[in-house]
């Protein structure tokens, strides 16, 4: 076990036009008020000069990574839920026609969208990430809500099933540290 201690920081991408219309993501770009949130967010972000950054393969990741000044190496670990045949769909649409199934994946964290991925498949990636991350002093991921609840999860030891009791924001943060406990979470101050 790595001995050194890592700090990470997982931040959530700026936000779509399909957040705020209620649809699931289908590589989608900023909107315009997330280009602006996320120039805002610069100021806060403190960058180490020794981090390596991150992103996922995400146009909006890839896009607030940019806003943020960061040059990104991707990581596909980072990647957002393959929604398979729900991408780009209006959930209300998909409660209308698919609610058994929309409902079991909402709940379950084994289930999965038609053709897509389960959050315990997400969960499963990013925990391999994470433990196979590079042993250096700070690192910064520009990822989605759901691969940060994986990493989350996964730092806590905690069940899956509580994944839905975590809501992550567009431009939110979280930190977790690797040391020789494995990894802690450390809220912010």
């Amino acid at each position: 076990m790595q001995t050194r201690q890592t700090r990470l920081w997982l931040v959530s991408h700026a936000a779509t036009a399909a957040m705020r219309s209620g649809r699931f993501p289908a590589d989608d770009p900023l909107d315009a008020r997330g280009h602006t949130d996320a120039h805002a967010y610069r100021a806060q972000l403190e960058v180490p000069g020794d981090a390596l950054v991150f992103s996922s393969p995400a146009r909006c990741a890839r896009e607030t990574a940019t806003a943020l000044n960061l040059t990104a190496d991707i990581a596909p670990a980072l990647a957002d839920m393959h929604y398979g045949r729900w991408h780009g769909q209006r959930v209300a649409d998909i409660a209308t026609d698919e609610l058994p199934m929309l409902s079991a994946w909402s709940t379950d964290p084994t289930a999965a969208p038609p053709g897509g991925e389960s959050f315990a498949a997400v969960s499963t990636r990013v925990a391999q990430w994470l433990d196979q991350l590079a042993d250096v002093p700070a690192v910064i991921a520009i990822t989605h809500a759901v691969v940060i609840r994986a990493a989350l999860l996964h730092a806590l030891r905690a069940p899956l099933a509580t994944y839905t009791r975590i809501e992550i924001a567009p431009l939110s943060r979280i930190e977790l540290q690797r040391s020789t406990r494995g990894w802690v979470w450390w809220p912010a101050a």
